[in-house]
C-alpha cells in the first residue's frame, strides 16, 4: 500500500489533514472529512471520556477539577486541536464549557482559560483558548514579558537565565495560534523565539555544538511538553518561516529516519498523562508520517 492510501486509511483526523495538506482534495471534501472529527474515532472518543467536572478523570460526579501541572485536560484539549475538531461544533463547545466552569489550575486556583504560572503550560493554555474561540490577551501578554535575553522561554526563570526548548516550543505554539485568531502580524518576540530555535540548529548547543538531548532525535506523538526536531520543524512550517541552511541538518535526520517503505515510526510516545492510545510505540506512527511529509514539502519548497 502506498503511503497516501495508508495515511486515508485511518483516522478522520488523519484524512482530512492529509487530504487538505498532501492529495490536494477540494475545500469542500476536505471540510466533509473534518466534521467526522466530532462522531467518529478518536475525535469521539476522547470527547466521550470527559467527566462531570471538566476533566479527563476517572470522577463520575461533577466537582471542581483541579488540574495539576501535567494535566490531562490541557493534554486532551490540546489533542483536539492537533485533531482539527471543529471549534464551533456542539462537542466542542460542550467540552470548553464544562472546562471553563469547573476547571482550575492547582497554581494560585486560577480558572482554566486565565492559565496559571508556568509559561509552558501558559503557552498551550494559549494555544487551546485561542483555537477554541477564547483568545486571552493578557495571557499573551504575560508570555511575551516573560521572554529571556537570549530569545527563548524557561519554566525555571527566575533563577535560569536562559530558554529551555520545551518551554520556548510551547510558547511559540500558543503566540501563533494567538496571532492567528486575532489576526494580528507576527510579534517581535515570537520572530526572536524562532531564531532561538534555528540559530541552535533545532538540537544543538549555541557553545559547544553538541545535541542538547539525544531524545530530540527521537520523535513523538502526541509530544506533551517534551520538544523534539519534528515537532520543532513542523512548528517552522506552520508558522511560514523560510527554511534556510541552518535546519536543513534537522531535516537531513528526519529523512533518515523514513523506512523503506516510506513511513516514520513512534519512536518515544509521552502517554504518561493521559490514558489515551492511538498508536503503538516502535510501529509506523500515521500521525509522524504526516508531519514528517508536510515537514519535506516546506523545506524543499525553500
Amino acid at each position: 500500500m502506498k503511503v497516501h492510501e495508508w495515511l486515508l486509511d485511518s483516522d478522520p483526523a488523519i484524512r482530512w489533514q492529509v487530504m487538505r495538506d498532501l492529495t490536494g482534495a477540494s475545500r469542500e471534501e476536505v471540510a466533509a472529512e473534518r466534521s467526522r472529527v466530532a462522531t467518529e474515532g478518536w475525535g469521539a472518543r476522547l470527547l466521550a471520556m470527559q467527566q462531570l467536572d471538566g476533566g479527563w478523570s476517572t470522577v463520575t460526579e461533577p466537582k471542581r477539577f483541579v488540574e495539576t501541572a501535567d494535566g490531562s485536560a490541557t493534554h486532551a484539549l490540546a489533542l483536539l486541536v492537533d485533531m482539527g475538531l471543529d471549534p464551533e461544533g456542539e462537542g466542542a463547545q460542550r467540552a470548553i464549557q464544562l472546562v471553563a466552569d469547573h476547571v482550575t489550575f492547582y497554581e494560585g486556583n486560577q480558572p482554566f482559560f486565565t492559565g496559571e504560572v508556568e509559561p509552558c503550560i501558559n503557552g498551550r493554555v494559549l494555544q487551546i483558548g485561542a483555537y477554541f474561540g477564547r483568545p486571552n490577551d493578557a495571557l499573551a501578554k504575560r508570555l511575551l514579558s516573560e521572554q529571556l535575553d537570549d530569545g527563548g522561554w524557561n519554566c525555571d526563570a527566575p533563577p535560569s537565565t536562559r530558554g529551555s526548548f520545551h518551554t520556548t516550543i510551547c510558547v511559540l505554539e500558543g503566540l501563533l495560534a494567538f496571532e492567528q485568531m486575532v489576526g494580528a502580524p507576527p510579534t517581535e518576540a515570537r520572530t526572536r523565539g524562532e531564531e532561538y530555535l534555528i540559530s541552535r540548529r533545532m538540537l544543538r548547543s549555541l557553545s559547544t555544538g553538541d545535541v542538547i538531548d539525544s531524545e530530540w532525535t527521537l520523535f513523538s506523538y502526541p509530544p506533551g511538553y517534551h520538544y523534539d526536531v519534528l515537532r520543532g520543524l513542523d512548528y517552522l512550517r506552520n508558522a511560514g518561516v523560510a527554511a534556510d541552511d541552518r535546519v536543513m541538518e534537522a531535516v537531513s535526520l528526519l529523512e533518515q529516519k523514513r523506512t523503506e517503505d516510506g513511513r516514520w515510526l513512534l519512536e518515544n510516545p509521552h502517554n504518561d498523562v493521559l490514558d489515551f492510545e492511538m498508536e503503538v510505540a516502535g510501529e509506523p506512527s500515521r500521525w509522524n508520517t504526516l508531519r514528517a511529509l508536510r515537514v519535506l514539502q516546506w523545506a524543499q519548497s525553500g
